[in-house]
């Protein structure tokens, strides 16, 4: 959308409440057969990857929302070696979980091999190599039929880095009871799963399907949120373990955790990580 003040990027947060941001500068672009991609500078929030016309990542705030996605899963598990990444092609998903020096193998699964490649391309200050790591394998494939081939008890964690619940049918079968079935069967005895959940609540009953799904299927399970200021609302997550509860790590055993592996956050640490869960916990009471 042009304007006076120049090009707008108008997104529609839900049918009846858009957000609208002042690109100051396209730096590239492509299409692929499944989505458009672009390279934008959006004022206040600088570099960005838009798909479809839809903010996934800035240069500003990035950093809330992958640390929130990925540390509070990997800490959860105390000793995370083999890991599965679905979604995440811009990398950065990537790159936190290989901050923990547990890590022996990282898989990261993305249907978009234009999207991969442009993030190799034109988006370093976000992946920081990741792609490049020894320990990194890249797939191209679709995520529930990598997940549905995959050898049963192969991995420590499961991470869901995917598009909105609400986007339509092709996203909705990522949110299904019978794919958590199948993330539950390819982890280990011990094994860790989270996956970003959309918004509660602007899309609550999309929300409530996706969470229910998940209470159906893991023994352990909480939800927690953060604000990622480019979204314009609250991200959910849902954290979920074959074994542990995510109420039992401790602000320090959280922070312990942390250093002994070399990992340096801008924003999750122990006190975060505890105020997410047990707002979670009093929020998710009161609306039963």
């Amino acid at each position: 959308m042009e304007s006076s003040s120049g090009l707008l990027l108008v997104e529609p947060t839900t049918w009846y409440f858009q957000s609208m941001f002042r690109i100051k500068k396209i730096y590239a672009y492509e299409k692929s057969k499944y989505q458009e991609i672009m390279l934008v500078d959006i004022e206040g929030f600088g570099k960005s990857l838009v798909i479809d016309n839809l903010i996934q990542s800035t240069e500003k705030d990035e950093y809330i929302y992958h640390e929130s996605l990925v540390h509070p899963a990997m800490i959860l598990h105390p000793e995370p070696k083999n890991i599965l990444i679905i979604g995440g092609g811009e990398g950065a998903t990537l790159r936190e979980v290989l901050k923990h020096n547990t890590v022996k193998r990282a898989v990261m699964v993305d249907i978009d091999e234009v999207v991969v490649n442009f993030a190799r391309k034109y988006l370093e200050y976000m992946h920081q190599g990741s792609f490049e790591d020894e320990r990194a394998e890249i797939v191209i494939m679709d995520g529930y039929e990598y997940i549905r081939k995959a050898p049963s008890e192969s991995y420590d964690v499961v991470i869901l880095d995917l598009t909105d619940p609400y986007a339509g049918e092709i996203a909705k079968k990522l949110y299904s009871e019978e794919f958590y079935r199948e993330t539950y069967r390819i982890l280990r005895g011990d094994g860790v799963m989270v996956t970003q959940a959309g918004n509660s609540f602007f899309y609550n009953k999309t929300y409530k399907y996706v969470y229910e799904n998940i209470e159906k299927v893991y023994p352990q399970i909480i939800e927690y949120w953060v604000w990622v200021p480019s979204f314009t609302y609250t991200c959910n997550f849902v954290l979920a373990s074959k074994t542990y509860d995510p109420r039992k790590i401790s602000i320090e055993e959280f922070d312990e955790r942390l250093c002994e592996r070399g990992v340096n956050t801008r924003f999750i640490n122990g006190k975060r990580y505890y105020s997410l869960i047990y707002m979670g916990v009093i929020i998710g009471d009161l609306e039963k």
